[in-house]
């Protein structure tokens, strides 16, 4: 068998950590470290438990050591020879060797020996290991101990590591950075850490016992959790991370079976592959999202979202009428978002988006009436989504500039001009960038003026800052 078939230790050490993070147990671990890479079965338990020859030799002697009257010579060499035994090594381990493995791998010493192994193993070793074998209860006792089990059993059914005060707090903790996340005064680098310590909480009380609707509880408040860190991945430009957190949050909502998740998750995902320009993946997405049923603005959401796909794909049709979809969404809505925040759609929101789709489909003044419809609306709103308002700005820039006005987009551009690096997302940086570039050759003291204005600010943003500084990546 070939070094690359039996596995380098990398591969035999992620094996083992995300089988042991499942809760397998170490004897089906061992089965899978013996089928998948061809080791013997003394030394896929090794494997298991992710020692090395030498750590073997040295429990061994330890073991030897407390028990006088039993001297066994050990090294590395002879494990690895008592591990081949008897295909490829003629060093049979003795039964108190193989009792003795059985003790510092925590296993039935049966559970040591392969079809090889009892061919080879003479008669009276066989006997001895035989009787060694535990004796299943029978009769009143098999009564007794089936009781005694099952009432072990009920008490621990009854016990949990997390209560409705508990799940109610960390739901509170989840709608609360979702809204910080939108203010102007936010910090997304603090907020992340914050979202992902949060995360880890609830992760690590996933590794407990709690009763079932509080496991779906669970994983319905990680999967939020997960998209709002994937969310925030992608607008500091880390597009692989945002997928990665992305892929986690799906699994969370699958788990917690919960179709409002679901939809957005789906919606975070949509959002990350529109940015990296994977864009019938994000329509794909966007549909899925809306095929699940979400209560909540959901819907809306995801139908802006896929009509943006669709008008920068070049799909007039598609894109209108998903912006149709949205607003028929509008219209139909009736609960409220549970989290809300980054996870609820406003008016606001969608005008912002209707104005992107419009300007991609080369209509200037319905882009321009749509984001003067969403400053208005922000201007009541107590809290300004500092992300969306720096968009829709951007948008009524880019519809002036269609309409050869460089110096109203120069004064439309303003406010974004005014954010801090800090606020300078990726996304918003993105089309910062595209609206640069649409001055062209332009002439005239106006457009020479906005992209030495744009230019300046393309130098300080917080993705650059992050793409710069050391071990850089997102968790």
């Amino acid at each position: 068998m070939s070094a690359r078939s039996r596995g380098s230790r990398a591969a035999r050490d992620a094996l083992r950590k995300k089988m042991r993070d499942l809760g397998i147990p170490t004897s089906s671990i061992a089965q899978e470290m013996r089928a998948r890479f061809g080791f013997r079965i003394r030394e896929a338990w090794r494997h298991a438990h992710g020692w090395s020859q030498q750590e073997v030799a040295d429990r061994l002697a330890d073991h030897f050591a407390s028990r006088p009257g039993q001297p066994v010579w050990v090294d590395a060499s002879m494990v690895g020879k008592w591990e081949k035994w008897p295909v490829t090594s003629d060093r049979r381990p003795r039964v108190a060797v193989l009792l003795a493995l059985a003790d510092i791998y925590d296993c039935p010493v049966t559970d040591l020996l392969d079809l090889e192994d009892r061919r080879a193993l003479p008669p009276d070793d066989i006997e001895v290991l035989t009787r060694l074998e535990p004796v299943e209860p029978s009769g009143a006792e098999l009564l007794r101990l089936a009781a005694d089990e099952s009432l072990t059993w009920s008490r621990w059914a009854e016990t949990s590591n997390v209560g409705e005060v508990s799940i109610a707090q960390l739901l509170a903790a989840v709608r609360s950075l979702s809204s910080e996340y939108l203010k102007p005064g936010a910090s997304p680098m603090l907020l992340f850490s914050r979202a992902r310590t949060l995360r880890d909480q609830v992760f690590a009380l996933l590794e407990g016992h709690q009763r079932p609707h509080e496991t779906r509880d669970l994983y319905r408040i990680s999967g939020y959790t997960c998209a709002l860190l994937a969310w925030i991945s992608s607008d500091l430009g880390c597009l692989p991370e945002a997928e990665a957190q992305g892929l986690t949050a799906w699994l969370c909502a699958e788990l917690s079976g919960d179709a409002t998740l679901r939809a957005w998750v789906l919606s975070v995902r949509s959002k990350t592959a529109f940015w990296d320009g994977r864009l019938k993946d994000a329509v794909t997405h966007a549909q899925r999202g809306a095929a699940c049923a979400p209560a909540g603005s959901a819907t809306v959401l995801l139908a802006c979202q896929e009509a943006d796909a669709w008008s920068a794909l070049g799909a007039t049709a598609e894109a209108t009428s998903a912006l149709g979809r949205a607003a028929d969404a509008r219209q139909a809505l009736r609960p409220r978002d549970e989290i809300g925040g980054l996870f609820a759609c406003d008016q606001a929101r969608q005008h912002n988006y209707v104005a992107a789709v419009q300007l991609r489909l080369e209509r200037p003044v319905q882009a321009l009436h749509a984001a003067d419809q969403a400053l208005v609306l922000m201007r009541s709103q107590p809290v300004r989504a500092y992300g969306t308002l720096a968009q829709t700005h951007i948008s009524k820039a880019a519809a002036y500039l269609a309409q050869g006005q460089a110096d109203g987009a120069h004064e439309a551009l303003l406010p974004v001009l005014a954010l801090a690096p800090e606020h300078r997302l990726a996304t918003v940086t993105q089309r910062v960038t595209e609206l640069g570039a649409g001055l062209g050759p332009r002439s005239g003291q106006d457009a020479v003026g906005l992209r030495a204005a744009i230019d300046a600010w393309r130098s300080d943003t917080i993705s650059r800052r992050l793409a710069l500084s050391p071990g850089r990546g997102l968790d």
